[in-house]
């Protein structure tokens, strides 16, 4: 690049830097806010004032639409690619095989290196799971407005970032951890995952807790019009993308290594390896 084009392109950037200072100095003079943002960041957590008809049957909040409509995304998407795609699958992957094989492959070797006894269901779980973390937290990033029972117009947010929708995701890979237990070890195996009694609660809440300060840092810089011309759009793509990618690796990696601890069978000692030792021990 010669300097008559160096030139030309610092020129074109101070001019974009500039109108976007001047923008912010005009939209920052006048104006009040319908809330103060208390009452945003409150509302954006409790979902208080801010609920949406389900059918106009009950009020409910923006978070549970969220996870329906990725619900059903998810489930046409994966009938879709069962049905069309997968008997067109070739002994060399094109493009769009080599993209499922690998994201298949990544959750099932992740639950054959945690989990060597018994694998099988919870590479499936694991793999349902990762998914819908991803491309929930990544559902937020395309601002589908809805209208709520009050008149306001809100954008959809993430299904995980409500609070009860955390918990379920929590309780559910509990159980399936649970469940691998009984399979491995029968009754004792209840106990094994019983000893783990917080699990749930902090799966939960660490999900809920990263995905919930990604949706307030934005609000927050939102909520100043001067900050929201190329800022808002910065934050939310690197905290949607970074929470997506750590969220889904923290779940099914500690739902797959739990598995795991619970399911490895139990070595009983043969009588006369443990006489031995008692005898050593003597």
């Amino acid at each position: 690049m010669n300097k008559t084009k160096k030139r030309a392109l610092l020129i074109v950037w101070i001019a974009i830097v500039a109108l976007l200072a001047a923008a912010c100095v005009l939209t920052g003079l006048g104006g009040e806010k319908a809330e103060t943002i208390q009452e945003t960041m409150r509302d954006a957590v409790l979902h208080e004032s801010n609920q949406i008809s389900l059918f106009g049957l009950k009020e409910v909040n923006p978070a549970l639409i969220s996870g329906m409509v990725v619900t059903v995304v998810l489930l046409v998407a994966a009938a879709l690619i069962r049905i069309f795609a997968i008997p067109r699958f070739k002994y060399v992957p094109g493009k769009f095989q080599m993209v499922i094989e690998q994201v298949v492959g990544l959750f099932d070797n992740l639950a054959k290196s945690n989990s060597p006894w018994r694998h099988g269901f919870l590479g499936a779980y694991i793999f349902g799971a990762g998914v819908y973390i991803f491309v929930g937290t990544l559902f937020e990033l395309f601002g589908f407005q809805v209208v709520t029972t009050s008149g306001h117009s809100v954008a959809l947010p993430a299904p995980l970032s409500d609070v009860n929708a955390a918990i379920a995701m929590g309780c559910l890979s509990y159980l399936i951890i649970m469940s691998g237990g009984i399979a491995g070890n029968g009754v004792r195996g209840i106990g094994k995952t019983l000893k783990e009694f917080s699990l749930p609660i902090s799966m939960s809440f660490r999900l809920f807790g990263a995905l919930l300060s990604g949706l307030l840092v934005t609000e927050l810089v939102y909520y100043y019009i001067h900050l929201s011309f190329v800022l808002p759009v910065v934050v939310a793509v690197l905290f949607t993308l970074l929470h997506a990618l750590i969220q889904t690796y923290v779940l099914t990696m500690l739902t797959a290594l739990y598995y795991g601890e619970v399911s490895e069978p139990s070595h009983k000692e043969p009588k006369k390896a443990k006489a031995e030792k008692a005898q050593t021990a003597a």
